[in-house]
């Protein structure tokens, strides 16, 4: 064997020139392909582990060399309050350098901050102008806002038709609200032609994403058969859908559909006790009241109880019984002087003092 060592020596020895050529096509290709690669974030890296004092370190030299991607991070954990004392004037600092450097983010972050006057001074007419920034540069959130100055014409020109462009192009891009005001501008005709069934589509859409207020009236639209079939079942376990999530509306229309047992089995205890969670919110409906009015005192004693303790159901002897009990002597007082210690205690005193850099990693969040 040692006699063909040499000659195995050289075969690796011509191999190796093709083998990088190889490596170095595959690359191009790849480049080709995929796009050039990006040099790896640290710092944003760190910021999705939850390292935010880590990342705040690593962000920093980029930010003061006008990095708008570190900035912009540097604006998040402040205004957030990660790892630092929140600031949200820190933050708004921090936003307008990266709004600056072309940030799109930063500047519909700054714009909200101007139009809530958070550590800013209140400035409509300047969150505008950030919004039109971060519209214009693709950002989804700043057209839906911008949408929305449109309609009321305030601090920028008033224009339906330009509120409905904008508000579709962020509808497309299925953020729920917009998907629920673009249905609604459909169901009116608001700045383009009525469409009544595609304006339910939208709305559907935005219901399915989870928004409450599109889940109500997309039952209305399934229980009135407006732009979609008629369907009572489907508007019923839309209502019962908003009603859980605590929807006043949807929790009176739900009370009303199971009194009555429309689109839903008939329950009075249900419906009065739905009754009850719309009236702690502060809505009261007489005619509710009227197709109530035939409840069995236990049943509405039972339904105020379990609105009590919704979502949670309450205690019974039979779950009481279920609580497990502690045997062995009962914990001191902590106020008790005498388990007071006699001196402060460092539990652990190797640990650098605090303010001085971060718990160790295994500690932390993900």
């Amino acid at each position: 064997m040692k006699r063909l060592r040499p000659l195995l020596i050289l075969c690796l020895a011509a191999l190796a020139a093709p083998v990088l050529a190889q490596g170095n096509a595959a690359e191009q290709i790849s480049d080709n392909v995929f796009g050039p690669r990006h040099p790896t974030d640290y710092a944003y890296g760190a910021f999705q582990r939850g390292y935010f004092l880590t990342a705040l370190e690593l962000a920093l030299p980029r930010a003061e060399q006008g990095d708008a991607a570190a900035q912009t991070l540097i604006a998040e954990i402040y205004a957030r309050g990660l790892g630092v004392a929140q600031s949200a004037e820190r933050a708004a600092g921090w936003y307008q350098l990266a709004a600056n450097n072309g940030d799109r983010l930063a500047a519909f972050e700054l714009g909200m901050l101007y139009q809530d006057g958070v550590g800013v001074p209140r400035n409509r007419q300047r969150a505008a102008e950030l919004f039109r920034t971060a519209a214009e540069a693709g950002y989804i959130p700043a057209k839906y806002n911008l949408a929305l100055l449109h309609v009321e014409g305030v601090y920028v020109d008033p224009s339906l038709t330009t509120a409905a462009s904008l508000m579709k192009e962020a509808a497309d891009a299925e953020l729920p609200e917009a998907l629920y005001d673009y249905g609604a501008m459909l169901l009116e005709g608001a700045g383009l032609a009525p469409n009544i069934e595609l304006g339910a589509d939208y709305i559907r859409r935005a219901a399915e994403a989870g928004l409450a207020d599109a889940q109500v009236d997309y039952a209305t639209l399934l229980y009135l058969g407006q732009g979609v079939e008629q369907d009572i079942a489907a508007a019923a376990k839309w209502y019962g859908i908003a009603a859980e999530a605590g929807n006043v509306v949807a929790q009176n229309r739900y009370a009303k559909l199971l009194a009555v047992g429309e689109g839903v089995t008939l329950d009075l205890e249900e419906a009065a006790m739905w009754r009850a969670l719309a009236r702690r919110q502060g809505l009261t409906d007489p005619d509710l009241d009227r197709l109530l009015v035939s409840i069995p005192p236990d049943a509405l004693a039972s339904a105020e109880e379990r609105a009590r303790f919704w979502p949670s159901t309450p205690l019974t002897i039979e779950t009481i019984a279920t609580i497990p009990t502690v045997d062995g002597p009962v914990l001191p007082s902590p106020t008790d002087a005498d388990n007071a210690p006699s001196q402060v205690v460092d539990p652990n005193p190797d640990a650098p003092p605090a303010g001085t850099g971060e718990s160790d990693p295994d500690t932390q969040g993900p």
